[in-house]
């Protein structure tokens, strides 16, 4: 379920004013006395729990989930398992989006003292002006928080950390000497829209950041929580500045990713990967450990581990070169040269 450290729990909620709300059509008598306190994905989801079917590939998901109820389009409606109600919409992801909103909505800082009563903060923390720190959150000893930067409500912060000028800290469990330099944003939601006839419907980010021991994040780079699951940067790896790592991404431990990398949702990165500037990965993508890839590098499938890719499409380094070198030969030729 999302922690409640940094989500509100609205539920329980009765299936039918949840199912009205989003405008699904349901069985009345199977739906009859049922509360749902929770929304989860298909495979997370328990006899407390709402989910969504929109995507075939995820039929077996849909046939053995464990959800009280599912918003699912008609033509799916009959593989709803038994004992599950099938909240039938033409926007199943959309009409879950509504209802997760309204189940767990955000914990913010509110009105009230710059640092929460709350708050556990550590001996020898040192708190610049206009640093805020929000309801239940824990700074370990010897850190320090810049001028103006806020650390959210739950947000647990390790000991000798540094967290810059106006960095953003939300949603997210920080270990011992983290670096986040000025600027920097941990926890926003991830980029998750879902369409509908009247309009993108965000699609609410449920899930958490985790930054490992050691971990350094340059200025105005972006980290954004997962949508159910965690996005976890692993121990000691160092980020530039102008990073971007969507949501869900595992980055593995010692990795490297120099100014402009551009990490997609979901993308699974080993130990000791190596990324120059301005590289981009798709989502979904696994990079085997100690891979690298070259400045520029536009990754769209798996890197063995060990590998060096660059160009775009990336592939491995030799081809690269070598067809870049056939070109411009080829364009000599071409312009009357050798």
């Amino acid at each position: 379920m999302p922690d409640p450290r940094f989500f509100e729990n609205t539920g329980p909620i009765s299936l039918s004013d949840l199912a009205d709300a989003a405008g699904a059509r349901f069985d009345a008598v199977r739906a009859a006395g049922v509360e749902i306190a929770l929304a989860a994905p298909l495979v997370r989801a328990d006899g407390r729990s709402v989910s969504f079917f929109a995507d075939r590939r995820y039929l077996d998901d849909l046939v053995a989930t464990k959800a009280a109820a599912v918003f699912v389009p008609e033509a799916f409606a009959e593989r709803v398992p038994e004992g599950c109600v099938a909240l039938v919409t033409r926007e199943p992801q959309a009409a879950w989006a509504r209802v997760a909103a309204r189940l767990h909505p955000a914990r913010r800082p509110g009105a009230g003292p710059a640092v929460h009563p709350t708050a556990e903060i550590g001996e020898g923390v040192v708190l610049a002006p206009g640093a805020v720190v929000g309801e239940g959150a824990a700074i370990g000893a010897g850190s320090y928080v810049g001028p103006n930067a806020v650390v959210g409500p739950g947000v647990q912060v390790g000991r000798d950390c540094v967290i810059g000028p106006n960095a953003s800290v939300g949603f997210a469990l920080i270990g011992d000497r983290v670096r986040l330099a000025a600027g920097v944003v941990i926890g926003e939601a991830g980029f998750g829209v879902a369409g509908s006839g009247a309009g993108a419907v965000d699609v609410p980010q449920l899930g958490r950041v985790v930054l490992q021991d050691g971990v350094s994040i340059g200025a105005n780079s972006c980290i954004d929580r997962g949508a159910f699951d965690d996005t976890v940067v692993g121990e000691n790896t160092k980020i530039d500045n102008l990073v971007q790592v969507a949501h869900n991404v595992v980055l593995g431990r010692s990795c490297v990713l120099a100014a402009h990398t551009g990490i997609s949702g979901s993308a699974k990165i080993g130990d000791g990967v190596m990324f120059g500037g301005r590289a981009g990965l798709a989502d979904h993508v696994t990079i085997g450990a100690g891979a690298r890839v070259a400045a520029g590098g536009g990754v769209m499938k798996d890197i063995p581990a060990g590998e060096t890719w660059g160009g775009y499409p990336a592939k491995p380094i030799r081809q690269f070169l070598r067809e870049a070198a056939w070109i411009a030969k080829q364009s000599r030729v071409r312009d009357g040269g050798e």
